[in-house]
């Protein structure tokens, strides 16, 4: 578990990340949940900070695929929190797949992960989606989450900008493995790219991937050099 801003934490899960947020009255909430069997990481990161499964009040899904979704029905199950996805990826996290085809992304990284970590027809646990989320939505999740639709690598991916701690978690629309990059794979890579760029005309502070490290310092012009023009 590491500290990207005040109250907020990266939760690696393996190759995928989580991030765990603490609202100001102590509400907890969790953005994606990482491959199957990873529960116990997140479990034993709301016992580190000296907390109860059933503290864990909201699951926000950036987007309906396996390694954000894996453990998910584990976590309500355990936890009982409500749930969160955006109208276009809910029905998928509801029946547990298909998943929607991509291609691999432009790069020789991004195309060998591609080939060894992309299976969309492997299955995962049904969960249920209590909230469907739109397009510059403000959730009463963790002191505020804003919504912003950001299609491209899947159809309902959504970025969520935790205003309080001036902090973007970006889920998919990009990675930060070995630098700010596009994510392993796209649905739609033009809708991808606009979506890239909507993210560089926002306003943050921090920002936090689905995939590689965080930027607690300085996010805003690194984005912004990556895809803060057309690509």
């Amino acid at each position: 578990m590491k500290k990207i801003v005040e109250r907020a934490w990266l939760l690696p899960l393996g190759l995928a990340n989580s991030v765990l947020l603490e609202g100001d009255d102590g509400e907890l909430a969790l953005v994606d949940a990482g491959f199957p069997d990873h529960e116990g990481k997140i479990l034993d990161a709301l016992r580190t900070l000296g907390r109860h499964p059933e503290d864990l009040r909201h699951l926000v899904l950036t987007h309906a695929h396996p390694d954000h979704l894996g453990c998910a029905a584990a976590i309500v199950k355990r936890t009982g929190a409500i749930t969160w996805m955006h109208t276009a990826d809910a029905p998928i996290a509801e029946s547990g797949g298909p998943f929607r085809p991509m291609r691999p992304s432009p790069g020789l990284v991004q195309q060998i992960g591609f080939r060894l970590f992309y299976h969309p027809n492997e299955p995962i646990a049904p969960v249920r989606i209590d909230h469907q989320m739109q397009d510059g939505e403000l959730l009463p999740v963790a002191g505020g989450l804003q919504v912003v639709h950001t299609p491209g690598h899947s159809a309902g991916h959504v970025c969520l900008m935790w205003k309080s701690g001036g902090l973007l978690i970006v889920g998919d629309a990009g990675s930060n493995v070995a630098g700010v990059s596009d994510p392993l794979g796209f649905e739609d890579r033009e809708q991808g790219r606009r979506s890239q760029r909507q993210i560089a005309s926002l306003d943050f502070q921090a920002v936090a991937f689905g995939h590689g490290r965080a930027i607690s310092r300085d996010a805003l012009r690194r984005v912004r050099r990556k895809w803060g023009s057309p690509t």
